[in-house]
């Protein structure tokens, strides 16, 4: 057991002996590891292997400014251990967070986590057990964009404050007041295979988030959520949520980009309502929202999902048309929402194309024990009369 923060500014490799044998205890200190390209400018060829991370104030692992970094096969257990910690969505005011302002200067629910990557490039995070922590794996962009990174196999269970994965795109350091700047992006991801279940609980958050904060034009675009198992997470399954654009104060803001993104091939069940101007009425598979047509989300696409055991399987609140098809719908309340037929908003113009999906049962949407549609411009003829992945 080593009790230290390890501070890595060098092509480097830590190996240990396995997360059993090796223990990094970071009681009192920020990290337990910190991957600094911040002040290494180029830093890139850094592996974490074998390792548990644990007791630190803030992320367990932290990476920022850095590439081509894998952080595979640890224990991340424990850590966001300072007193008060909590989600207020403040831009600033992370508790007593010592010199992490100049590359973690957004909402107060990311001040922590187990496995943070900031400005992180073709890097890898696999096979790794998050547990016990604020919220799982971050990916952000506060000093640079973050693109080509894989998150894969990783189990993300019982973090309470905050998502079990998150992608987020937040303001460049410094930039959290008037005016805002554009934000570098978090684009072309993978989260692929991991389960996350029971994150959130607390306060509200999601299996899978992606996120962008109001603080200036975000981007989180053209990543891809697949294959993954997200259940009893406090806040959806997947939850994508954009909040900024011309229709929402400060005006004049340029929407977010939140384009391209795909979910597909996930397993979603159980998961609890969205809220506050996300709201879905009742427990929810996928959220798709605009902020109320602020940044319209295009081209998104949600296919081969099968989701059970919520309200609402999928809602969408977007003036752009969605993609659906070819999911199992099992949830036994409405399969595809248009969450401004709930809401009375009058944003919700484009088309949500939910064909070729199955409904819970042969006979489609609204029959005896399929799940319903509850909008006219939701298309759903023809429909599955099998659930996908039946012969």
């Amino acid at each position: 057991t080593y009790k230290e923060e390890v501070d890595i500014g060098i092509p480097l490799a830590i190996i240990g002996a396995g997360n059993h044998a090796s223990i990094i205890d970071a009681t009192g200190l920020a990290h337990g590891i910190f991957v600094d390209g911040f002040d290494h400018p180029g830093l890139k060829q850094v592996t974490v292997k074998g390792l548990t991370v644990e007791n630190a104030n803030f992320e367990g692992i932290l990476i920022v400014s850095a590439s081509d970094i894998t952080i595979e096969d640890n224990n991340v257990i424990d850590n966001d251990a300072t007193p008060g910690l909590s989600f207020t969505g403040a831009p600033t005011g992370c508790p007593g967070q010592p010199g992490n302002g100049v590359y973690e200067d957004d909402e107060t629910g990311d001040c922590g986590g187990a496995i943070h990557l900031v400005g992180t490039a073709n890097s890898i995070v696999s096979g790794n057990l998050v547990t016990g922590n604020a919220d799982g794996v971050l990916i952000s962009d506060e000093t640079a964009e973050s693109h080509g990174n894989l998150l894969i196999h990783n189990t993300v269970k019982n973090n309470p404050l905050e998502c079990g994965i998150v992608l987020a795109s937040h303001p460049p350091s410094g930039k959290t007041s008037p005016p805002f700047a554009p934000h570098f992006g978090v684009d072309h991801n993978t989260v692929a295979e991991n389960l996350s279940a029971d994150n959130g609980v607390k306060i509200g958050g999601s299996g899978v988030g992606l996120f962008s904060d109001g603080m200036g034009r975000g981007r989180v675009s053209d990543n891809v959520v697949i294959g993954n198992t997200l259940t009893h997470n406090g806040l959806g399954g997947v939850a994508l949520h954009t909040h900024v654009g011309p229709a929402t104060p400060p005006s004049g803001l340029p929407a977010d980009d939140m384009s391209g993104n795909k979910i597909i091939g996930n397993t979603i069940a159980a998961n609890l309502p969205d809220t506050f101007d996300t709201a879905t009425p009742g427990r929810v598979g996928i959220n798709i929202n605009s902020g109320d047509g602020a940044s319209p989300v295009r081209g998104t696409v949600i296919s081969h999902n099968v989701i059970s055991d919520e309200d609402i399987d999928i809602a969408v609140n977007t003036p752009a048309e969605v993609d659906i098809h070819l999911n199992s719908l099992l949830g036994g309340g409405i399969g595809v929402g248009d969450v401004c037929a709930l809401d009375g908003s009058t944003v919700c113009t484009g088309t949500i194309d939910a064909t070729e999906n199955y409904w819970g049962c042969p006979a489609g949407p609204g029959e005896h024990g399929c799940t319903t549609i509850n909008a006219p411009r939701i298309l759903w003829i023809p429909w599955l009369q099998k659930p996908v992945g039946s012969h």
